[in-house]
């Protein structure tokens, strides 16, 4: 049997470090492998990204003392320093120094603050700093300014962006720079990354065992590509994505993820007719056990086989899911292989894919006095041909964007009303 992935990552990695290991560059997890073989495999080289837009009064941002406390962070927690580097055919993060910048993004006669920030952000460059900041006004008298805190995702997952937008604010708060974190407080952080990672991978390991290979590779055999590939028809317009959203009464408890995971069957169902298999990923996880919280990615993606060859009982869905979570550490890449060697026509690509928030989780950024808005702006690109979020708290949010170049917005716009009356709650009365 071949030795896993991961194991033969670890091994390579390993003889990069023989030398001195406080030296050598940081271990990437599964789920950063995956960021940067869809990078690599891209024709633009396009990274992830993972932005969060805040709205303040006009005036509020200092933007001197916001760099410092964003260098203070990027001081502190490695993966924040850290750029992606191949060395000896291995992928890697190479620490660097803090260096955040913060661009005052200029708009254009005519443009909004929301339309600069979108423009600007398509313009991303994969090559530099994990962390970056962006400013511009809205446009209107009297108007807010928006700020655009932004992170590739091969340094942080859903569980990292409320602790990143809590210490931003105290850094801001308390005036600090990258001047204020000890040396020796940077150091021990450096092997706390670098041991909480070689954690999870010793877990993704052990997870790529010959049963939950077997597992997959019989979970998602007859799964197919679905959505032809991004870029086959002409945009309708200069958006890269469409979007849709509806807020809906929220259940006691909220609405169980497996009835999420069967409303995007009914979406895939309405998107490519019934008979294939559909896979829809999402992410899940944590750290690995006795690991430092250290900030970085550790979310998996885990692939559900939407079956629009039926709708199957709640309860089968259920029991489906909870039998997927016990392999839920399965590096995606490891379960690909496993997938096409069990007979699956995958490429690998996803058809969709679906996350789940809380909005009591929610931490408004502080800067100062000041508590900055979240505020959405749509319209960027998406690497799926169609995205879920589901936000739940007193109430269901749900949202659905799609790639322009794959779905017309009808389509997407009929799948989407397929999902929500999948769902088991009521819309509200019009």
């Amino acid at each position: 049997m071949l030795p896993s992935i991961t194991g033969q990552y670890l091994a390579r990695y390993q003889r990069l470090g023989a030398g001195d290991p406080a030296a050598a560059p940081l271990p990437v997890t599964g789920a950063q492998r995956r960021f940067l073989l869809v990078r690599s495999l891209g024709p633009a080289g396009r990274a992830d990204i993972v932005p969060m837009f805040f709205a303040f009064p006009r005036g509020t941002v200092d933007p001197i003392r916001l760099r410092g406390a964003a260098n203070h962070l990027a001081a502190r927690h490695p993966v924040l320093r850290s750029r992606p580097a191949v060395v000896r055919a291995t992928p890697v993060l190479v620490p660097g120094p803090a260096d955040v910048p913060l661009e005052h993004v200029r708009r254009a006669p005519g443009e909004s603050g929301e339309d600069a920030l979108r423009r600007t952000l398509a313009d991303w460059a994969a090559q530099g700093p994990p962390l970056r900041m962006f400013l511009t006004e809205d446009g209107a008298p009297d108007g807010e300014e928006l700020l655009a805190v932004v992170l590739d995702h091969t340094a942080c997952d859903g569980q990292s962006l409320a602790r990143i937008v809590e210490e931003l604010g105290a850094a801001y708060r308390d005036r600090l720079t990258p001047g204020d974190l000890a040396p020796a407080e940077a150091a021990a952080e450096l092997t706390a990354y670098r041991e909480a990672v070689l954690r999870q991978l010793d877990a993704e390991d052990r997870a790529a065992s010959p049963a939950a290979l077997a597992y997959w590779a019989e979970r998602l055999r007859g799964v197919q590509d679905q959505a032809p590939p991004p870029g086959h028809r002409t945009l309708s317009t200069e958006l890269p994505s469409g979007a849709v959203e509806l807020k809906l009464p929220s259940p006691a408890g909220g609405v169980p993820f497996p009835a999420l995971l069967d409303a995007c069957r009914a979406a895939a169902a309405a998107l490519h007719g019934d008979g294939a298999l559909s896979p829809v990923g999402y992410p899940w996880g944590g750290r690995p056990a006795g690991a430092d919280g250290v900030l970085g990615c550790f979310l998996n993606t885990v692939v559900f086989p939407a079956d629009t060859r039926c709708r199957p009982a709640p309860e089968v869905t259920a029991t489906d899911w909870w039998d997927d979570l016990d392999r839920a550490d399965t590096p995606f890449d490891e379960v690909v292989r496993a997938a096409r060697a069990g007979g699956a026509g995958w490429s690998g690509r996803l058809d969709g894919l679906l996350t789940v928030d809380d909005s009591r989780n929610r931490t408004p950024l502080r800067l100062g006095p000041a508590a900055g808005r979240e505020v959405h702006i749509g319209g960027r690109q998406v690497r799926a041909p169609f995205a879920v979020s589901a936000t739940q708290g007193d109430e269901l949010h749900l949202r659905m964007v799609w790639d322009r170049t794959v779905l017309d917005d009808d389509t997407a716009e009929g799948a989407f009303a397929a999902l929500c009356g999948a769902l088991p709650v009521e819309a509200p009365a019009h």
